[in-house]
């Protein structure tokens, strides 16, 4: 394999208060999922983070549609749906692995995030753990094998149509990866139509960080495009996150949202996140800085390795 395409790793994941999108990401960005919860005694499940994004919905759900459930010391419920994801990406070693040419993994997990309602779909954030997001990452790939499964979106402003300004806010994680910021490693992200028909973001930084952070970096605005590969490593994906200098020329902006600012460095160096749809609402990334140098070798955003 190429040193480039071995050192990349998805490290990303976000939500949003009424939709939930989990996003992951690798080399820039990590990979996420899951390993199987024992059906009896107690559990120790560690949790996940990495590239990752979900959407819900606010809608009740009555004990008559409650899915299957465990609850473990401390009253901790854990559904069985979510574990067979977090199972699926993060197996135990004991388990026989599945012939993948008998069937398609991403296919699979496509299902699997489906079947568990959207209200649910946040716990995912928490139940991945960080070295699982390149894994996660590789098994999204399987996806453009499936000529049908690859023109499933997660998202309908990630599918690039429609021309609504209201944007979709995600909740972000890292894979706790080497980031040049500690206080990267938890973030938001708003996703919106332009007037213009282009689709647009920007970075949502916590507000726990000190102010002079914010100030200083933020509003870190980014366009969405479709493309078909990493520049690095020529593997597939959806489309991607390039922040360019941040300066948006847009008129118009969605309600809140703060003026466009220049981005500093290392946001201004060519980075960008490119992304693979992993289900509903679910996505992960790989993010990479390109540097402006047409002599500059692009190398991953943090470091993360695949254990």
């Amino acid at each position: 394999m190429d040193a480039k395409a071995a050192a990349a790793r998805p490290m990303y994941l976000q939500n949003q208060p009424k939709y939930l999108r989990v996003g992951l990401g690798s080399g820039e960005l990590t990979n996420l999922f899951f390993s199987s919860a024992p059906h009896g005694g107690q559990q120790s499940f560690p949790r996940r983070f990495k590239n990752f994004c979900l959407r819900k919905e606010g809608t009740h759900i009555s004990p008559w549609e409650e899915k299957p459930y465990e609850i473990f010391e401390g009253g901790i419920k854990l559904y069985l749906d979510e574990q067979d994801i977090a199972t699926f990406v993060d197996p135990s070693k004991v388990l026989i692995p599945l012939d993948t040419e008998s069937y398609n993994p991403a296919a699979y997990l496509w299902k699997k995030i489906a079947d568990v309602p959207e209200e649910r779909r946040h716990h995912l954030l928490s139940i991945i753990k960080p070295r699982n997001i390149p894994r996660l990452w590789k098994l999204a790939g399987t996806r453009f094998q499936d000529a049908k499964l690859v023109k499933k979106k997660s998202s309908m402003l990630l599918s690039m149509d429609g021309n609504s300004m209201s944007p979709e806010y995600w909740r972000c994680r890292t894979s706790k990866g080497l980031l040049p910021f500690s206080w990267l490693n938890d973030f938001g992200k708003a996703i919106f139509h332009g007037k213009d028909g282009g689709t647009y973001g920007r970075i949502r930084l916590s507000a726990l960080i000190p102010a002079i952070v914010s100030k200083n970096f933020g509003p870190l605005y980014f366009t969405v495009r479709q493309v078909s590969d990493i520049m690095a490593t020529e593997q597939p994906c959806d489309f991607a996150y390039e922040f360019g200098n941040g300066l948006l020329s847009l008129d118009e902006f969605p309600e809140g949202f703060p003026i466009p600012a220049k981005h500093t460095w290392p946001f201004n160096d060519h980075l960008v996140i490119y992304i693979r749809h992993v289900g509903p609402g679910v996505v992960v990334g790989q993010a990479w800085q390109e540097g402006n140098d047409i002599e500059q070798v692009p190398k991953k955003f943090c470091v993360c390795e695949e254990e």
